[in-house]
């Protein structure tokens, strides 16, 4: 099969900004109020990519562990400061709780994947451990935030039906646990919603760009279908880890719950 693929020139993304300023006017016309915030996101997607691409061209070209961990560490790091920022509430000591489990989910995962599943040799390669661990932690990123906002929130405005079985005689596992389920369900829901719809409304970007680059359609959803199975198993344990780890945080040593949820 001859390649698909269409190198772009800086011209060719400066003609698709046109669908931005699109975008733009058509906020104008409804006073919406978010042509700046717009605007800041349209300059910040391409400044970020563009930062993006130059770390990855040298990175794939160096091919050294170090240079990976180290990028890998990064991703990491911001994903989790992203994860804090969309917070509310911040207990002390959730810092730690979230990095640590969205590292945890994300290497586990993106190690089994290209390791065992994909069977790059080494592991660590590149052009396929990097864009795979990006995937994986801005999935996790989002059922994080959403889990951890719904559980910190019931926390502080369904405080008197906790603390009302607490002094039913249950535990402060045994009260907190509806919230918990309730809040880890809420964070799987956008893969659950995405994975309902791939391949019928929707053509996911990682078998959008495989297409646009020439692979042939089979092997295309080959990957599509790993990485969807491979989202849905790190956001579950990254939002099953953050909430089990923040759960210690809101209660005392006594097990009764913290003051200024």
């Amino acid at each position: 099969m001859t390649s698909g693929y269409t190198s772009l020139s800086l011209l060719d993304v400066g003609l698709a900004a046109g669908f931005v300023v699109l975008a733009g006017i058509l906020s104008l016309l409804f006073r919406l109020g978010i042509v700046k915030s717009l605007l800041i996101g349209a300059v910040r997607t391409a400044a970020q990519l563009g930062l993006a691409g130059i770390a990855l061209k040298t990175v794939f070209g160096l091919n050294q562990f170090w240079l990976v961990g180290i990028l890998a560490l990064a991703m990491v790091g911001l994903a989790g400061r992203e994860a804090l920022n969309r917070q509310k509430i911040r207990p002390k000591g959730m810092a730690i709780d979230v990095i640590g489990s969205m590292a945890v989910s994300a290497f586990l995962v993106s190690i089994l994947v290209t390791g065992v599943v994909v069977g790059s040799d080494p592991w660590w390669r590149p052009p396929i451990f990097i864009p795979l661990l990006g995937m994986i932690l801005g999935n996790s990123l989002n059922g994080i935030s959403i889990s951890l906002e719904r559980f910190l929130s019931a926390c502080r405005n369904d405080r008197a039906r906790i603390e009302m079985r607490l002094s039913h005689g249950a535990t402060a596992h045994e009260s907190i646990q509806p919230v918990v389920r309730e809040s880890l369900r809420a964070g799987m829901m956008p893969i659950i919603n995405a994975m309902a719809i791939v391949g019928l409304v929707s053509l996911p970007g990682m078998m959008t760009g495989q297409l646009l680059a020439g692979a042939d359609p089979v092997d295309a959803v080959k990957y599509q279908v790993v990485v969807m199975y491979m989202i849905a198993a790190a956001t579950t344990i990254a939002s099953a880890m953050a909430l089990l780890l923040a759960r210690r945080r809101v209660f005392t040593s006594d097990h009764t719950l913290k003051p200024g949820l």
